[in-house]
């Protein structure tokens, strides 16, 4: 099953249900090797879900000691591509290895 990382509002419950049909299981992870900014979310179906205009994004750092914190959620291919419709086009989807020795998706800042 693939793992999908969430540093933001993807953690959401109402996101979850809206997105996904259902509330993700998942453990606490740290990604080291990023640093956390944040976006304008300019697609308002986006910003209804979410409630938030703003949003996280993460950006390689170059330093293994930068880290953020999320939870690695269990989820299946299809929810990969329904996470990939929520996430703008402000954002791309990569896979990386995380602190407990997982791999995982990740979305960061194009």
């Amino acid at each position: 099953m693939p793992h999908l990382f969430s540093y933001g509002t993807l953690q959401k419950e109402q996101v979850q249900l809206e997105t996904f049909g259902r509330i993700l299981q998942g453990e606490k992870d740290i990604l080291s090797g990023y640093t956390l900014g944040m976006i304008e979310i300019t697609d308002l179906e986006v910003v209804r879900k979410s409630g938030e205009q703003f949003h996280p994004v993460l950006a390689p750092s170059g330093n293994e000691e930068d880290c953020v914190e999320g939870i690695l959620f269990e989820v299946t291919e299809e929810e990969i591509l329904q996470a990939d419709e929520y996430e703008v086009d402000d954002y791309k989807r990569i896979e990386t290895v995380f602190r407990s020795g997982k791999k995982g998706f990740i979305y960061v800042g194009k």
